[in-house]
């Protein structure tokens, strides 16, 4: 099975191998795998799989000479909730190297009777290390993400963001890590490490994301800020109107909305259909505004997401759909904003226009760390609950009308 960036898969057997191919690259490639607790962080040391720690205490993870990942799914400790698979760029800075230096890479999944599934990585610019995969619990089951999410930091950015701290200075040889208290801390063999520091005025201001590329919010401090999500649209302006109008002249109502599910395993959705709006600062901790049916709000529709409990949404789908009129998604030339303190501005066009389809499924937020990474989606399908099934969420749709 050749899998997409963000296609799940169930993962039917107990003993797979994971392995990063890149058959023509010299670059030195280090894998590792992180076992995380809900919270997206390592419980300790010994959750940090890599060529330092090869083999997990449990013996349900296992890292290879050949930089492989061996896991055995029936020993996975009951604390742990995902294992994230790893690639990095050895001394990628001093360097100058990163992963737009390698082509036809390839992770592929084997069982016990051969290859399982495979999925090509590219698209990567300045990016120095990778989240290749996730295997993860759901509803009792394991299941696999094609994730290709890429970072800029290599390794250290990696520890940083599933709760490891680096030391400055390594030792000439591996030795197993030690679990401290406080905060994990981890040595590697290879290279002296530093925690890249936080953004500075350098980082750019707004992030044009490509179909399928994934941009991590960046936290200030230990939480995010509000995420404000916000999607407006161009249209003809009407006489005596220094403003974009809203489709009122046509009786057009687009509807921004989204489905969440939280790591306690409930799912819903936040939209004007039925009065969900949403509740910032209870569950789901997201809030739709409000609802614009004149046509007369420049601002457009937004929705909010409380940063502060990040570390309770397990992922966001962001939609919009067309409650009355007919699809013309060329003259909406739809853009999604989103807006969080410390991070760029992340723009999604909705730049594909042959759909006559009524619902967008725009861009995915999905839980990395305590942050979230943003993927530019823009697929179009014909109603709410096609596009819930396409994306494996389970609610059950019914007919609605607003009040």
């Amino acid at each position: 099975m050749q899998l997409n960036k963000g296609q799940k898969i169930p993962l039917n057997e107990n003993f797979l191998t994971i392995k990063f191919q890149r058959p023509d690259s010299a670059l030195e490639i280090d894998t590792a795998a992180f076992l995380t607790q809900s919270n997206g962080k390592v419980a300790g040391d010994d959750d940090f799989v890599f060529y330092g720690n090869p083999k997990h205490a449990s013996g349900a993870v296992n890292h290879t000479a050949d930089d492989a990942i061996d896991l055995d799914l029936s020993r996975i400790p009951r604390h742990v909730e995902k294992i994230s698979l790893t690639a990095t760029i050895y001394d990628a800075e001093r360097r100058k190297q990163n992963f737009s230096m390698i082509k036809n890479a390839i992770l592929k999944i084997f069982g016990t009777d051969g290859e399982i599934a495979s999925f090509k990585l590219e698209n990567f610019t300045v990016e120095t290390a990778i989240v290749l995969g996730e295997v993860y619990r759901y509803k009792g089951n394991w299941k696999f993400n094609a994730t290709g999410a890429g970072f800029s930091g290599g390794l250290a950015a990696l520890c940083n963001n599933f709760g490891i701290e680096v030391k400055d200075s390594p030792p000439p040889e591996p030795e197993k890590p030690k679990i401290n208290t406080e905060r994990p801390k981890i040595n590697t063999r290879r290279e002296k490490i530093t925690i890249p520091p936080p953004p500075t005025q350098n980082t750019p201001k707004k992030v044009e994301l490509r179909k399928g590329q994934k941009v991590n919010l960046i936290k200030k401090g230990s939480q995010l800020g509000e995420i404000v999500i916000n999607l407006n649209w161009s249209q003809p302006q009407q006489k005596n109107s220094g403003f974009f109008s809203r489709f009122t002249s046509r009786g057009i109502d687009l509807d921004l909305a989204c489905l969440f599910e939280l790591k306690n395993g409930n799912i819903g959705a936040v939209q004007a259909l039925g009065n969900h709006f949403g509740e910032l600062d209870y569950p789901p901790y997201i809030a739709l505004d409000g609802d614009d049916r004149t046509g007369a709000v420049a601002a457009g529709e937004t929705i909010r997401v409380n940063g502060k409990f990040a570390d309770k949404i397990r992922r966001i789908l962001i939609y919009t759909f067309i409650y009355e009129g007919a699809a013309n998604w060329e003259e909406a030339k739809g853009v999604v904003t989103v807006n969080c303190p410390g991070s760029p501005e992340l723009i999604v066009k909705m730049d594909e226009y042959g759909s006559k389809k009524h619902t967008c499924a725009i861009a995915l937020l999905e839980n990395v760390g305590g942050t979230f990474s943003v993927e530019k989606i823009v697929e179009f399908f014909d109603d709410s609950e096609q596009m819930d099934r396409a994306f494996d969420w389970g609610l059950r749709w019914t007919v609605g009308r607003k009040d």
